[in-house]
Formats: structure tokens, sequence, C-alpha cells
């Protein structure tokens, strides 16, 4: 069984073919208001240790807060290039600000809008509104691993990955009811390429995705 929705966006919206991160119950469709991007689940814990540290490279960074359950694991460490380094930080900024969006209840989420921009903006409003409209949301760790860094030109790169969905649970908000019965499958693999770009203020956003499940080369 595949317990990850595929969020396939408008194509006026968006080039991304995919965005497919974290849990089932997420659903496709829901709003394409970028700037309308709340969270789904009242009253969880947040984990403070969520993201990197805020203040590390000067930027004035929004804070990210994962619930207590919910965990992503990104393997790798670092490269020893500091540029691709800072790449990989703000990706692990932005995964981090997308499933924050997806489980924790706020009436905005400045993370996501910080490390999105564009295309992928737009598909990650989608994405966390699908989960809203079907009240739910997921539990579990998510592992990310396998991940490079190719620069395409001054402020430019593309950053691919896998990610490991096998320990992620679809929750039910209205009930809080967790299925932990569903087994891990091929399907929860997936692979990512991304493309992100340097703003003025020293950020890699991250501005499209595509992605493909069930891949080979993340198994």
């Amino acid at each position: 069984m595949n317990r990850r929705p595929t969020l396939l966006a408008a194509a006026a919206l968006t080039m991304a073919a995919a965005l497919t991160l974290s849990a089932c119950g997420g659903g496709e469709g829901g709003s394409k208001d970028s700037e309308k991007i709340a969270g789904a689940d009242s009253g969880t814990q947040r984990d403070t240790s969520a993201s990197p540290k805020a203040s590390e490279d000067g930027i004035d960074r929004p804070q990210i807060k994962l619930p207590k359950d919910v965990k992503n694991v990104f393997e790798g460490g670092k490269t020893g290039d500091p540029k691709k380094d800072a790449v990989l930080a703000d990706n692990e900024r932005w995964v981090n600000a997308l499933i924050e969006a997806v489980t924790i209840e706020a009436k905005d989420h400045p993370a996501l809008k910080f490390y999105a921009t564009g295309d992928a903006l737009l598909s990650s409003a989608e994405y966390v509104q699908g989960f809203q409209k079907k009240n739910k949301s997921f539990v579990g760790t998510t592992r990310y691993y396998g991940r490079k860094v190719t620069f395409l030109k001054d402020g430019v790169a593309a950053v691919t990955y896998c990610q490991d969905g096998t320990k992620t649970y679809p929750k039910d908000l209205k009930t809080g009811t967790v299925d932990r019965s569903i087994e891990g499958s091929a399907s929860d693999y997936t692979f990512f390429n991304t493309r992100v770009q340097k703003n003025d203020k020293g950020v890699w956003q991250t501005d499209s995705v595509t992605s493909t499940g069930g891949a080979k080369q993340c198994m």
C-alpha cells in the first residue's frame, strides 16, 4: 500500500511534476493560494531541534519546530565544500518547513515562504491544504539520503536526494488515531530533483521540484 499521497500541481501553476513529501492521508487539490498556508494539527508539541541553527551564518532565519512524534533524518553530513554545504543546509530547512506546515497548527508558516519560492511554493501550498481539507497528518521518521548538489550557473543549483518513508504512519486529526498497520513498500521510496536559487539574503530557496515514486535507485 502506498502510504504517501502524490500532489500533482496544475500545469498553469508549476513546472514541477509532483511533490510527494511524507505520509498517508494528504490529497490532491486544495487552494492554490500560496499566501494561506496553515498547519493541520492542533495542540501538537514541537521539537525545537528540527532544523539547523538559525544564526550560524548570520542570516535572520525563522525558527522551525516539528512535533515530538515527527522526525526528519538527513544523512550525508558535511561535503567539505562550504558552498555545497550551504545549499544542503537550506534544502534541509525547506523540507523541515514543509513538514512543519503539514503537522503544526498555525495561522501562518513563515519558514515555508522563507525557503520556497515560485513553483515550489505554489505546489507546497496545495500539498499542505490537501492535508488540512481531509483532517489528516502523520507521525514517524522520514530518512533523506544520497544528497548531491550540482551547480548549474551562478546562484543556481540542483539538489537531488532519496527519501525513505517506510517509517511514517497516517494520523487522523479528528480522532487522533495513528494507523501503524501499514507496512513499508517500494512506493515509499522517492527520488527528488529540485532546483534552488540564491536570493539577495543569501538563502538558497527551492523554486521547483520533481519526484519519482517507487524509485529503484533509492532502494
